[in-house]
């Protein structure tokens, strides 16, 4: 007959500061991994790998052969995010971080830019005719994002949880618009949500970030679906035309066809007579909306003329009632 023992704990605190001082530390490792677009060198363990996570399991699962192992190169992952990754695999925690230490950022299309080059780019692109930007220069990086996002790649539930726990506590208008690009990318509902929810309430402030220039068309099209940005009409089009101008000098692709697959979601009978036939006129010289759009538009127009409650119906996008009228208008000329 067995015995019956008793289970009993030493202090977590030493067993977690020895594991972490294995973090990244050549000393007795037995994988070298090549991360990032700086190519850093990051040093651990297969085993500790292997048995707290599935993807590295099967990454590392070959028998390494005779002499020295060839690198594990994982070059979408920046180094300061797989450092936390490691970290959280070695401890079961992780300090995570607002901004990023580095002064790099994986931009539009996959690109990297420093500081002074965002700024350059975004004089050339976006400045209309004032040598100013359209937003306030920010830090490139976001670090927990980074992390959330290898979590997610990774498989890494709980890091996942930690992260989204974390984005939430300090979710605010530098942070939130790449967040929504996480959400939607990997299908995060619950942050979309609260993504969106925060945008509708600070939606002037938002247009106005690099975040915003950055999302993706399918990232952009629940905000501009929304009924509730508290943003006039006119604002809105001037924020999505510095979008579609930076996709397209990325891109390298015309305005109107980055802007395609969304400009279908501006309202534009919204707009007031005047903004309309700015617009027309900018549209001439820059194409971004179909013709056949804005004619829709001044039908709106015609039908609205003499109702005396046009201006508390269209001039905003805050609340339901102007959506849902616009609505109507656009069936009656489809």
């Amino acid at each position: 007959m067995e015995t019956p023992g008793l289970v009993v704990h030493g202090e977590a605190e030493p067993f977690s500061t020895a594991l972490r001082s294995l973090i990244n530390n050549p000393q007795y490792s037995d994988v070298r991994f090549v991360v990032g677009q700086e190519q850093r060198e990051v040093f651990a363990h297969r085993c500790l790998l292997a048995c707290r996570c599935n993807f590295f399991q099967r990454l590392l699962g070959m028998e390494p052969g005779s002499g020295v192992p060839s690198p594990v190169v994982l070059s979408t992952v920046p180094a300061e995010a797989f450092l936390a990754v490691l970290e959280f695999l070695y401890t079961n925690s992780v300090k995570l971080h607002y901004h990023s230490v580095s002064p790099m950022s994986r931009g539009l299309g996959g690109k990297s830019w420093g500081y002074k080059r965002w700024e350059e780019f975004m004089h050339h692109v976006c400045a209309e005719g004032q040598g100013k930007l359209p937003f306030a220069l920010q830090p490139p990086t976001l670090q927990v994002l980074e992390v959330l996002t290898a979590a997610v790649e990774y498989g890494l539930e709980e890091l996942r949880e930690l992260c989204l726990e974390f984005v939430v506590k300090v979710l605010d208008v530098e942070l939130v618009c790449e967040a929504l690009q996480v959400g939607v990318t990997f299908g995060l509902g619950p942050l979309q949500e609260r993504c969106m929810t925060f945008i509708e309430a600070h939606s002037q402030e938002v247009l106005r970030t690099r975040g915003f220039l950055e999302l993706s068309a399918a990232a952009l099209l629940p905000l501009l679906r929304s009924d509730k940005l508290c943003v006039d009409e006119a604002e809105l089009i001037r924020a999505a035309r510095s979008w579609a101008r930076v996709g397209a000098a990325v891109l390298e692709r015309p305005v109107a066809e980055v802007a395609a697959p969304v400009v279908r979601e501006l309202r534009l009978a919204l707009l007031a007579p005047a903004e309309l036939s700015a617009l027309e006129e900018q549209n001439r010289r820059e194409p971004l909306i179909p013709v056949e759009q804005i004619v829709e538009a001044w039908k709106c127009h015609a039908l609205q003329r003499g109702h005396a409650a046009r201006g508390a119906l269209c001039r905003r996008r805050k609340g339901t009632v102007p959506r849902e009228h616009h609505r109507f208008l656009d069936l009656r000329f489809k």
